[in-house]
């Protein structure tokens, strides 16, 4: 039968089909990366393998499995507080540059590398890799964006099979992965107050909405 767009009826059906498929299956991938992502966060906030004080290690937020991933060095301000990567100043200031940009929010997870505020930074490094490693497994991202000189040299160093090496070239997209591309920026903490590192951290962010635009819809 012929439908007035001129589709066969039976065309419909099937693609009608294998788009309740896809998103069955979708809907499956989303679960299993939720529960693997609370079991992590679990893991994360009564982690005690490093010398910190009284406050709690901040957990990921946003999306289980973000088409971007963002990872800065350490938690500050709210985030301390409140237990949640990208909680206050920086996570407002990252939400406002993908409006400007046109990105949608929805797809983004954010992290920092350690965990924890208080710790000493070769700690914290050597017990935190595993868990930003954790979680680019499953959010499988298709893009990563590095934040800062010291959140570079400790992923370049952490890197495991698969992962190329990546340049300080502040808003160029480099190769990461064979599925993922990374984008390198200034310190997003660092760039909150003063006028000139706001405009290079802007000056390489912006780069991301050129990503988003390029990438395919599918």
């Amino acid at each position: 039968m012929i439908t007035p767009n001129g589709s066969r009826s039976g065309d419909i059906v099937k693609e009608s089909s294998s788009l309740a498929e896809a998103n069955q299956i979708y809907r499956k991938l989303e679960e299993r990366a939720i529960a693997e992502s609370n079991e992590l966060n679990h893991r994360v906030a009564h982690c005690r393998k490093c010398r910190r004080g009284d406050f709690l290690p901040t957990v990921g937020s946003g999306h289980p499995l973000a088409d971007i991933l963002l990872v800065k060095y350490q938690p500050h301000y709210l985030e301390v507080t409140e237990g949640v990567a990208f909680y206050g100043r920086s996570g407002t200031a990252v939400l406002k540059s993908m409006e400007r940009l046109g990105v949608n929010p929805l797809i983004v997870y954010g992290t920092n590398l350690l965990k924890c505020h208080d710790v000493e930074p070769t700690e914290g490094e050597k017990n935190c890799a595993v868990h930003w490693l954790e979680e680019f497994h499953i959010t499988q991202p298709r893009i990563v964006v590095i934040m800062g000189k010291q959140t570079l040299d400790a992923v370049n160093r952490d890197r495991v099979a698969g992962m190329k090496e990546l340049a300080w070239d502040a808003g160029v997209l480099q190769d990461f992965t064979a599925f993922c591309r990374a984008l390198v920026t200034p310190d997003i903490d660092g760039s909150l107050d003063e006028e000139q590192a706001k405009a290079e951290f802007w000056k390489a962010f912006r780069n991301l909405g050129e990503w988003f635009r390029d990438e395919p819809p599918y």
